[in-house]
């Protein structure tokens, strides 16, 4: 069997039905399904029952330990050449698994992967969400859209890699969040080829509204310095921006209100008030500016002005999202030495 798709599934019994509708519909068919239910409270058994006379499908409910353990679970009981990774969130355009098989054909991989789109059918606020998420201006444009990579580090929403490198490797850590990452990192630590395959592309629901997506990128930002901690080179410039641009906006908001005050003090001069003013002015320009920009662009892309509004609280989201989260595990792990699950109030996945 060339394919094992492998998918971790936790309480989204709606969306596996739409992942597993998407198969059906792939022009290239020696696969297999592994449908893992990570201990969800609302299972998709029925689902995937639903397809078992259309699809080679397999499904394993296990207590609930995280999506790593779960694609763990899934790779031993496969029995594929190649390990397909796919997110249940995600759906499948037609030619996905040809544009797999056509890029190994050309060049063989040892571990591979491709980049995300939103769907036409997505609400705006997920396509805000995608926009932030893959966007040049929000760091997001190094997610698999770009050709030229000195190193692509495959995600698991859409990851590819052989059997055998896999059990090699052993598979995902234990990791709560950015074990994808952690795997990517000791893919290249082994001299693996991996690739990414452009055209190998799904279209990725993510998150459903802005609450979601901020505790998504908050703890991306944790999982950023964990990463570190286990791997101190892997800390790159482009992960930093988030946490300066966390701290620039709440910099020029302290100026704002300092101009505020001095506006409207009625004990001081005339010349106290025009500081305050020219304060609050310096201080909201470079935020509206940056503003401007995302709608520009969002509303360009999207051909909707008001998915470029939404862009504009999707990409503040995801920047101060993560870089909260990036400053809170900083200060724990590295300042107060604290374990790797220090920053995380919350269970991601409850």
């Amino acid at each position: 069997m060339k394919y094992s798709i492998i998918v971790p599934v936790y309480n989204r019994p709606d969306e596996v039905d739409e992942l597993l509708e998407s198969l059906l519909t792939q022009e290239e068919t020696d696969f297999e399904v592994v449908i893992v239910e990570d201990g969800s409270s609302v299972p998709c058994q029925d689902v995937c029952q639903k397809y078992s006379n259309k699809l080679d499908i397999h499904y394993y409910n296990k207590p609930n330990s995280g999506p790593g353990q779960s694609r763990n679970y899934g790779a031993e009981r496969a029995k594929g050449e190649y390990l397909l990774i796919l997110d249940s969130d995600v759906v499948l355009p037609k030619g996905y698994l040809a544009a797999v098989t056509a890029e190994l054909n050309r060049e063989p991989a040892d571990a591979f992967g491709g980049p995300d789109a939103a769907h036409p059918s997505f609400t705006d606020t997920q396509k805000a969400i995608s926009y932030s998420m893959t966007s040049f201006f929000t760091t997001g444009g190094i997610r698999g859209g770009k050709k030229k990579l000195d190193k692509f580090y495959p995600r698991s929403f859409n990851m590819g890699i052989r059997r055998d490198v896999y059990m090699e490797l052993g598979g995902f850590s234990k990791m709560r969040f950015g074990e994808d990452i952690d795997f990517s990192i000791r893919i290249f630590k082994a001299d693996k080829r991996c690739r990414l395959f452009p055209e190998a592309w799904v279209w990725h629901k993510r998150r459903t509204d802005f609450r979601k997506f901020w505790r998504q990128v908050y703890n991306s930002g944790i999982a950023r310095i964990n990463l570190y901690k286990k791997y101190p080179e892997s800390l790159k410039l482009v992960h930093l921006l988030p946490m300066v641009f966390t701290v620039g906006v709440l910099s020029l908001m302290v100026l704002f209100l300092v101009g505020v005050v001095l506006m409207f003090s009625p004990s001081l001069f005339l010349f106290a008030s025009i500081v305050g003013f020219l304060l609050c002015v310096c201080a909201l320009s470079p935020i509206a500016l940056y503003a401007l920009l995302i709608v520009v662009d969002s509303s360009i892309r999207n051909k909707s002005l008001n998915i470029g509004l939404l862009s504009v609280r999707a990409a503040f989201v995801q920047l101060m999202g993560y870089g909260f989260g990036f400053i809170e595990a900083w200060w724990k792990r590295c300042v107060r030495g604290k374990s790797e699950f220090a920053a995380y109030e919350k269970n991601f996945y409850k």
